[in-house]
């Protein structure tokens, strides 16, 4: 089992999954844009590095968690980036949210290394990775998954080798589309039932007792009915999802036009909002203020 780990992105899902992995005895170093989120890590013994170069030098497993693809072209192929520091047999996780060409192209650079590649991304929000309760939807080699289970043991409950290399990235795009439609849905249901001068707690409640209950509803009614949005899922972060399902639905000459609605509705949503929200303010564009 390796026993060093490198952690690139300490975030709203960074932060807790680093946590975890101290918890469980591993030798962590970490690196972050912003220096100042490393500081409590290193209080609390992990090892900071100056470079995602110097992270990836240091480990035998490296875990990427950014925002979105140029953030993790950013910390891969940049000035000192984590490729370039890759040790030979080393494993480098990416558990952020991006596209399938790009999990490709980053297992491509990790062979050109005599390095292993693994696309798992999660799901299960800010509490899931605070609990140690994340999913990872995982793509590349099942040996590989094997060899990092006891690593994503200690921020997970749930591993899916789901194919090669892409294969995480393409179904979490796929669920992601689905929890903006759920949570865009509920916010015009409660817009019309509430229009017509009803209580908006009372169809949540019929909907948890019949065949439209989804788990998303516990999470995310509560945030809607009260108005406030803390971020356990950014909206911008949804907005980028859905942008990169069509553009991958796109490429493979699917047409999306649920979720090709729904994009503008986050859209409009994410460009009036000046704070980071949760994806559930969707609701803020049937709601006047």
């Amino acid at each position: 089992m390796a026993t060093n780990v490198g952690l690139i992105g300490l975030g709203l899902m960074g932060r807790p999954m680093g946590q975890n992995l101290m918890k469980a005895g591993f030798s962590l170093t970490v690196w972050n844009r912003t220096r100042e989120r490393a500081r409590e890590f290193v209080e609390q013994g992990a090892s900071t590095a100056g470079t995602p170069r110097d992270v990836a030098a240091k480990s035998e497993v490296v875990i990427t968690m950014v925002s979105d693809p140029p953030a993790l072209e950013e910390v891969l192929w940049g000035p000192k980036g984590a490729i370039e520091g890759l040790q030979k047999s080393s494993v480098l996780i990416d558990s952020s949210t991006v596209s399938p060409a790009l999990a490709r192209r980053a297992a491509a650079a990790c062979a050109e290394h005599e390095a292993e590649f693994l696309d798992a991304p999660v799901t299960g929000g800010t509490w899931g990775a605070e609990k140690g309760e994340l999913v990872f939807m995982v793509g590349g080699r099942k040996e590989v998954l094997e060899k990092v289970q006891p690593v994503l043991a200690a921020m997970g409950k749930k591993f899916f080798h789901l194919g090669g290399h892409g294969a995480g990235q393409t179904i979490k795009l796929a669920m992601n589309m689905i929890l903006a439609l759920q949570v865009d849905a509920l916010a015009e249901a409660l817009a019309l039932v509430q229009g017509a001068g009803l209580d908006g707690e009372r169809l949540i409640e019929v909907l948890q007792a019949s065949m439209a209950r989804a788990a998303v509803l516990d999470v995310k009614a509560p945030m809607i009915l009260a108005g406030n949005y803390p971020p356990s899922f950014p909206l911008r972060l949804m907005h980028k999802d859905l942008g990169l399902a069509l553009e991958l639905a796109n490429q493979i000459g699917v047409s999306l036009p649920a979720t090709a609605a729904a994009r503008e509705i986050y859209n409009a949503v994410k460009g009036a909002t000046r704070e980071d929200v949760d994806y559930a303010a969707v609701a803020k564009f049937w709601q006047k203020s």
